[in-house]
């Protein structure tokens, strides 16, 4: 089992930028994806973005691509959401989960049941 612990989030203007932080620990990360979920009230929780951590390889929603990127840092154990030109329509919680199921190619897990370790979530919220 992997433990995640989010951070970073809180209220900016429409217009503004975030960068989410997402602690990971417990067993080596060296062939998972790494994931960022959100989920608004009364809506299901999306996908939005993720990370190979071998080699990078990412994934976006369209809902967020050209203005979010996922990277990760690997000496720290961090993967992070850089959040850019943010609209009220992505206020949400954001979480990061880890998929333990080794891809190849360039395959990415976007749906929820495929990650199998989850963090507490961070809120996210854009002011309009």
């Amino acid at each position: 089992q992997v433990q995640l612990v989010e951070s970073g989030g809180g209220l900016v203007q429409a217009g503004g930028s975030l960068r989410l932080s997402c602690g990971a620990s417990g067993r080596s990360l060296s062939r998972y994806y790494m994931g960022w979920f959100r989920q608004a009230p009364g809506k299901e929780r999306e996908f939005v973005a993720a990370i190979r951590w071998s080699d990078s390889n990412t994934g976006y929603a369209d809902s967020v691509k050209g203005r979010f990127t996922i990277s990760r840092d690997n000496a720290k154990n961090m993967v992070y959401l850089q959040m850019n030109s943010l609209k009220p329509e992505d206020t949400a919680v954001y979480y990061c989960a880890v998929d333990r199921t080794s891809y190849s190619g360039s395959y990415y897990p976007t749906r929820g049941y495929e990650y199998d370790d989850w963090g507490q979530g961070t809120q996210v919220t854009v002011s309009s």
